[in-house]
């Protein structure tokens, strides 16, 4: 053994030799230090480890072990300049492809070299001559990496965010974070096309289908939008599609979230539409020229109204009504479908996807059967495989990019499939009554701090119903803002003499105890929020509260299916009992929802089982350094309207946001 040993290190040391000297293309000065073409290795050995070295070979040798080298007995090492810097770079590890094999890609397709290939491919006219980046041109390692980004996290400061606006703070369940948001086998996988190979994706936006359909009370849904805005964009652009083009006029009530009225004005352009914004009151169809009009369900400022009245003379005058909505608000609330609502629309980031500093999130857009195939985003169905059995697949793809190409009406790339996942298994997750129990904590919240104010004295509480956001009339909103951010809370002001709190699941009584200090202005406080409670009513009236049931389909519960199925624990339980016990929580543990996510990822293909040939626009091109950030507390906790001195980190890594 020690023999071959001998002779294999032979061998490799003959081969450095000979790639050293024809590295240095012939001759070398015997006084001069010598220097190495870097090699795959970190260190390569010095050729004058061999016996039959000359005698200026031997100088040339002690002169490199005075200078950059090292010996050991009768063996020196030398070790380049490039040898010393950190191995783990970027190309070697994901563009595996060497130059002779780009080489080869090229000729077979007919060029010389790959720059022949994009000579023949782009134009000119459209290339800049070089691409220089001042402080990051000779690229990161993938530890560098990691380190740049820590820096830039460590300059976001993460304050508590009562500011609400459609985006909230929430409780990413451990298990879906680590199995879904954190996994390749999930957020590699391509939009579903092929349904034999995304049965597991498939079932899971089918989850999310019919938990938009259950909450929004409307028998059609997408799996899924970009964000709530561009969701109420493309809800503008339906009204403006089922009269055909022939009424101009898009309204959005006033008490709509201001980024979405922004954005469907943006869009609106390119529809040839006229965005008008209106007070509820104020809201006019005499011109016989409006298509359509949203509103916002509960308001922007925590409002809750009944639009029962208001719908009905929106369709007497031919009008469509788009209600954005928020999912964890319907919990409670009467859903928009029983208020006649057309199309409603919202976000479904605050079921257990972190804020992101605005996004991405998954978004929905609700409807009735009549417009389907006017809807954008996808749609799954459920069919029947080759064999007869059921199987899901992507219903009604004639609407697609991919096939109606400029005319089509849904382009599923900016779908957001895997906040989507997310959101469904938060549902499965909580079940109905997981959700109801924090959507009445959060309310109950909102409730105490209405509670406490009036107590306080010197502040006016909105009298209009809310959920979970609470409006504050006070003499200086902006002093008492400037007070919160003393104690890194963040409010929104909404003029000199108007504040809004929202609340979410993360809140807890200390947080609202804080919030009574800032509100009191110095003054002591004679109660805690803990003391309130006794005192806190439903502020929802009983005609807008939820009578109807929602998630009611197994996946969601455990009752009814329990019977057919063999006990999952390894205990033959044979008292009845005892048995419903064990599937009463069956995907509301942990154990359980982790092997419903991989037995549902074991259906799909993704990069954990092989380059997948289709499409550019997933994240199965971003490698694992680049991913780890994206969970990372001072990226996922940051508000999108906290004030930008908060998000310091995020300006350094958005140059577009930077002026010139």
């Amino acid at each position: 053994m020690e023999r071959a040993r001998k002779v294999a290190n032979r061998a490799i040391l003959k081969r450095l030799v000979n790639e050293s000297k024809q590295s240095r293309n012939g001759e070398m000065s015997s006084r001069s230090p010598v220097s190495y073409t870097p090699s795959r290795y970190v260190s390569s050995l010095s050729p004058f480890g061999s016996k039959n070295h000359s005698r200026s070979d031997s100088l040339g040798a002690r002169n490199v072990s005075n200078n950059v080298g090292f010996g050991v007995g009768s063996q020196i090492r030398s070790i380049s300049v490039e040898a010393l810097k950190s191995s783990d770079t970027f190309p070697r590890r994901h563009n595996s492809a060497t130059p002779e094999e780009q080489t080869k890609m090229a000729e077979s397709c007919g060029f010389d070299s790959l720059d022949a290939l994009i000579d023949a491919t782009v134009p000119k006219a459209i290339r800049i001559d070089s691409m220089k980046f001042p402080k990051f041109d000779g690229g990161l390692t993938e530890s560098q990496m990691i380190e740049h980004m820590k820096d830039l996290e460590s300059k976001n400061k993460i304050f508590k965010s009562f500011i609400g606006m459609g985006y909230y703070n929430t409780h990413v369940p451990p298990v879906i974070l680590r199995n879904i948001m954190e996994n390749p086998a999930w957020y590699t996988q391509y939009t579903p096309y092929q349904a034999e190979i995304s049965q597991g994706r498939l079932e899971s936006l089918l989850n999310f289908q019919t938990m938009i359909t259950d909450l929004t009370g409307l028998p059609m849904s997408n799996a899924s939008l970009l964000d709530e805005g561009t969701a109420a964009a493309e809800a503008m652009a339906m009204c403006n599609n089922i009269v055909k083009g022939k009424k101009k006029t898009f309204i959005i009530a006033n008490n709509c979230h201001p980024q979405t009225i922004d954005i469907c004005k943006t869009r609106a352009d390119g529809f040839d539409l006229k965005v008008v914004t209106a007070d509820l009151k104020d809201i006019d169809y005499s011109s016989g020229d409006v298509c359509g009009v949203l509103v916002q369900y509960p308001g922007t400022e925590g409002e809750i109204l009944d639009y029962g009245e208001f719908v009905k003379n929106a369709h007497a005058q031919g009008v469509k009504v788009v209600m954005a909505t928020d999912l964890l608000a319907l919990i409670m609330l009467k859903p928009p479908g029983e208020l006649g609502a057309d199309i409603v629309v919202g976000s479904a980031q605050r079921f257990g996807v972190p804020m992101g500093y605005g996004g991405p999130h998954a978004a929905f857009l609700a409807t009735s059967q009549e417009y389907k195939r006017m809807m954008p985003g996808r749609i799954i169905g459920v069919s029947v495989d080759s064999s007869g059995k059921p199987a899901l697949r992507m219903a009604m793809q004639t609407r697609e990019q991919h096939i109606r190409r400029d005319k089509a009406t849904s382009n599923i790339c900016t779908a957001q499939a895997l906040l989507a996942n997310m959101a469904a298994m938060y549902a499965v997750y909580h079940g109905p009554e997981g959700l109801k129990t924090i959507a009445q904590r959060v309310h109950g919240l909102a409730g105490a701090f209405a509670v406490g104010l009036k107590k306080l004295g010197n502040i006016e509480v909105q009298g209009l119903p809310f959920f979970d956001t609470v409006k504050v009339t006070c003499a200086d909103a902006h002093a008492i803002a400037d007070a919160a951010y003393k104690s890194e809370i963040n409010l929104r002001v909404v003029d000199a003499k108007t504040i809004t709190v929202s609340f979410d699941e993360t809140t807890t009584l200390a947080d609202l105890d804080k919030l009574f200090k800032v509100f009191a202005g110095g003054k002591p406080v004679s109660f805690t929020a803990a003391s309130l409670a006794p005192e806190v009513e439903n502020a929802i009236p009983s005609g807008l509260l939820r009578q109807s049931s929602y998630l009611t389909h197994q996946i969601f519960n455990t009752y009814g299916t329990f019977m057919k199925r063999r006990p999952t624990c390894s205990l033959q339980i044979k008292c009845a009992t005892l048995t419903i016990i064990c599937y009463l929580f069956r995907y509301h543990t942990e154990h359980e929802l982790l092997r419903y996510l991989h037995k549902l990822q074991s259906k799909d293909l993704s990069l954990c089982h092989s380059m997948i040939p289709l499409g550019s626009c997933t994240m199965k091109l971003n490698a694992t350094t680049e991913m780890m950030p994206v969970t990372w507390p001072g990226f996922t906790d940051i508000h999108p309207f906290a004030p930008s001195e908060q998000a310091q980190g995020y300006q350094a890594n958005i140059p577009l946001s930077r002026t010139p």
